[in-house]
């Protein structure tokens, strides 16, 4: 069993700056890829970035440029630091990993609880 614990989600104006942590922990032999994803009301859930094994990543086009991802693999956790932020930024952000117990074991979906972060005009 993994469990993710997000930090880092506030209220903040437009162009300001956060950083959102995710540290996950419990039994883990590898983790594949982490990421994060974004939910706003009445849309539908997205993947904001996401960093794999070999350090690869990949953003969402409406991010490219403002944010950055990235891992910190000892502590198995993963970061997203959001610059320049908009109030179409506003969303409960999820960090997501994709993780395996034991070198035989599959690997499992795991999600944090999500953090609110919400961006003023």
């Amino acid at each position: 069993q993994v469990q993710l614990v997000e930090s880092g989600g506030g209220l903040v104006q437009a162009g300001e700056s956060l950083r959102l942590s995710c540290a996950a922990s419990g039994s883990i032999f590898s983790i594949n890829l982490m990421g994060w994803y974004r939910q706003a009301p009445a849309k539908q859930r997205e993947l904001v970035a996401v960093i794999r094994s070999g350090g690869t990543t990949n953003y969402a086009d409406s991010v490219k440029g403002r944010f950055t991802i990235s891992r910190d693999s000892v502590k198995n956790t993963v970061y997203l630091q959001m610059n320049s932020l908009k109030p179409e930024d506003t969303a409960i952000y999820s960090c997501y990993c994709n993780a395996a117990a034991s070198a035989t074991a599959r690997s499992y979906d795991y999600w944090g609880q999500g953090t609110q972060v919400t961006v003023s005009s």
